[in-house]
């Protein structure tokens, strides 16, 4: 995936490239992510042929907070 200008037009707005063993942790991650801040959700997890682990890519302006428990 490429970087967009649109991703990090201003103070605040992140991406992360989130890459681990298994989709479990990977889910975890963005689970504990979008608590904190507001985030791009769960989104897909990627596999990429020839390299290991799972992949995911989460979106996060970290002004705002996430949700409540």
């Amino acid at each position: 995936m490429r970087t967009n200008e649109q991703h990090i037009a201003e103070s605040g707005l992140v991406f992360m490239d989130v890459t681990a063993a298994d989709e479990d942790t990977v889910l975890a991650v963005m689970e504990t992510l979008q608590h904190q801040w507001a985030t791009s959700g769960i989104t897909p997890v990627r596999r990429e042929l020839g390299e290991l682990g799972v992949k995911v890519r989460v979106y996060a302006d970290v002004r705002r907070s996430g949700l409540s428990d």
